[in-house]
């Protein structure tokens, strides 16, 4: 168990409200002082099925989620598919129960609804043998009763609360706090009755002799609870976007949600499509008409976009997707976590790829890096790409709201007017030189429809300078290496700022290293101060930018380590590829630690590995692969 720190699981089916009461909970605790983290597991069902959200909370930076929790919150699953024995899928209604145990720490809390579970069927599980063997303390309270007593069957959830505060020592009022910031009238009366109701009744049961309680802190400023699809919108929006258009796939949704939500207000559009072709190809004519676009999707529908996304290309229109990386291929398991997608985001489309990659590690950096993505986007005339996955998506996390107090960037990169437009070059037919071959810093101006002798034509093919077709082998050769040539500047760009998009944590002088990208990098992070601890020598780097790539970061980073292991989500070794194909030299120090179960890694798995693979073992934990370094 981890010290010091609260890691709740509440759980039960899909519709039983376990997100919501989870980001209420998560609140509360904020509001309490605490640093909080979310993970949420779901399936892809609207209705039933087992579905269970993870709260860590700490009176220090809490990173990651936990090594497995130390307190369940059973509902049972009330919209469970078929109850009888022997049901295909299994007893659904005791899922929520059965299949958390197992990572349940020693000395946990167990709380269950007596009035959706069967004791009997309880009984069953073993759950008594299982408790004594773990020490776990065990509370079955009949939720459904209290709630139904004070209000209705639905409001069990509040009960849960209510006996949670009681056993860990929470102060019930900030929870009465959000209960009458979101209800009123008789909702809001009866939800606070049976919070308190199942507050004492807890304290009746309570023996005592658990020692969980939760962490007391505080923070030094105001404090936002947000995901990293929020903060994908909001940098959006900060950036200065107008236009969206999607279609809904999980789990990219979200983010096209609160956009919607969110553009009237900034005086924006968003539009809902018949499918992704059309959502990219609406993003890229907004863009050509001057606004600053975005669009996205998931695994399958951001394959439909691989023709705009070429068109965005050839045309050198900027537009900002967004890719939510899932378990695939196809289908796949739509509602859970992988890295999968990298090369599909570097690589798909028709050509040689022109476009800029970042993948944020967390809430921070998904805004901050979608800002940049914007700014990259329209200063150089390309398509820049967000990519993460359903664990960024998902989590929630608090951060200090000064964080934001950014100012918008309304600029739409080289964009002329028409005073500047009459200076630009023109062919002698009067169309603007929109392709020029050797614009001085590699990006010729752009105009928009409707401006004065700003005419020129874009169109899937190549090009001469004004836009007409051309299949000229110089000025093949000349329009290819412009393009490309935006990398190099971009890279060049990247590398004078003052803070790199790559983030390093551990003694500098360590002995091996840990490679990761996306979202592992501050479980990552946690497992090196831990591995250190141990008395390991080891630092890791996280890496965002993955096209134009970081060589000289993680060149210098590798040439400073024995051996190095790269961590992702993956069952292919897609970044450790990646890392390979742009520095092959580095080959024989790479070993890969993967994981593609749906899973997102703890930080303890890491850990495991990295110490097994000292040995070139196999490591013991559930469903982590070893791949050793080429030539091992």
């Amino acid at each position: 168990m981890t010290a010091n720190t609260l890691m709740w699981r509440i759980a039960g089916g899909s519709g039983d409200g376990i997100d919501s009461t989870s980001q209420n909970f998560a609140k509360a605790l904020m509001r309490a002082g605490l640093d909080i983290f979310t993970h949420r597991h779901y399936p892809s069902r609207i209705r039933g099925g087992h579905t269970y959200v993870e709260v860590r909370a700490s009176d220090e930076p809490v990173r990651s989620r936990g090594d497995g929790f130390n307190f369940l919150l059973c509902l049972g699953d009330s919209f469970a598919r078929n109850p009888q024995e022997g049901a295909y899928y299994g007893n659904e209604e005791l899922k929520p129960l059965t299949e958390n145990l197992d990572d349940l720490n020693e000395g946990g809390i167990i709380v269950y609804d007596t009035g959706q579970l069967d004791e009997e069927e309880v009984a069953q599980t073993e759950l008594e043998e299982r408790a004594e063997a773990n020490n776990w303390h065990v509370y079955p309270m009949d939720l459904r009763e209290i709630a139904r007593e004070h209000g209705r069957d639905v409001m069990r959830n509040t009960a849960g609360v209510g006996a949670t505060a009681a056993l860990i020592g929470m102060d019930p009022t900030h929870f009465e706090d959000l209960i009458q910031e979101a209800m009123s009238g008789e909702v809001m009366e009866a939800n606070i009755e049976i919070l308190d109701a199942a507050y004492e009744r807890a304290k009746e049961l309570s023996n005592g002799e658990h020692e969980l309680r939760v962490p007391t802190g505080s923070h030094d400023e105001e404090q936002a609870m947000l995901t990293g699809s929020n903060a994908i919108a909001y940098g959006a929006l900060d950036a200065g976007c107008r236009f969206i258009s999607g279609y809904p796939m999980t789990p990219w949704t979200d983010v096209f949600t609160i956009m919607t939500q969110n553009l009237p207000e900034f005086g924006g559009i968003s539009e809902q499509v018949e499918d992704e072709i059309a959502a990219a190809a609406l993003a890229l004519g907004a863009s050509h008409a001057g606004v600053k676009a975005m669009s996205g999707s998931s695994g399958g529908g951001f394959a439909l976009m691989s023709e705009p996304l070429g068109l965005a290309e050839m045309t050198e229109t900027p537009v900002v997707l967004v890719e939510a990386m899932r378990a695939g291929p196809s289908t796949g398991m739509p509602t859970k976590t992988e890295q999968s997608d990298l090369e599909h985001v570097l690589y798909t489309s028709q050509g040689d790829s022109n476009r800029v990659v970042f993948a944020p590690a967390n809430i921070r950096e998904a805004y901050e890096q979608t800002r940049v993505a914007f700014e990259l986007a329209y200063d150089y005339q390309l398509p820049a790409i967000v990519v993460y996955d359903q664990k960024i998506q998902g989590e929630v996390r608090n951060v200090p709201k000064s964080f934001f107090d950014r100012e918008p960037d309304p600029s739409t990169g080289k964009t002329l007017s028409e005073e500047e437009i009459r200076e630009a070059a023109h062919h002698k037919s009067g169309k603007f030189q929109r392709f020029a071959h050797d614009p001085e810093d590699g990006v010729n101006p752009r105009t928009v429809p409707g401006q004065k002798d700003g005419r020129f034509l874009a169109t899937g093919n190549e090009s001469e300078p004004t836009g007409h077709i051309s299949e000229d082998p110089d000025n093949r050769v000349a329009q290819v290496e412009r393009r490309l040539g935006k990398l190099d500047l971009i890279r060049e760009s990247l590398d004078d700022r003052e803070e790199s998009n790559q983030t390093y944590h551990g003694p500098a002088d360590a002995e091996y290293g840990i490679l990761t990208w996306g979202s592992q990098q501050d479980t990552v992070f946690e497992a090196v101060d831990r591995l250190n601890d141990l008395g390991h020598s080891v630092k890791a780097i996280g890496v965002s930018d993955l096209m134009p790539y970081p060589e000289a970061d993680v060149t210098a980073f590798l040439e400073s380590v024995e051996e190095c292991l790269v961590v992702e989500m993956n069952a292919s070794g897609q970044f450790r590829g990646l890392t390979q194909k742009e520095l092959g030299r580095f080959g024989p120090k790479l070993s890969s630690l993967l994981k593609f179960d749906g899973e997102p890694f703890e930080p303890g798995e890491i850990v495991e590995g990295f110490e097994s693979t000292l040995d070139g073992n196999q490591p013991a934990g559930q469903n982590v692969k070893y791949v050793p370094a080429a030539g091992d």
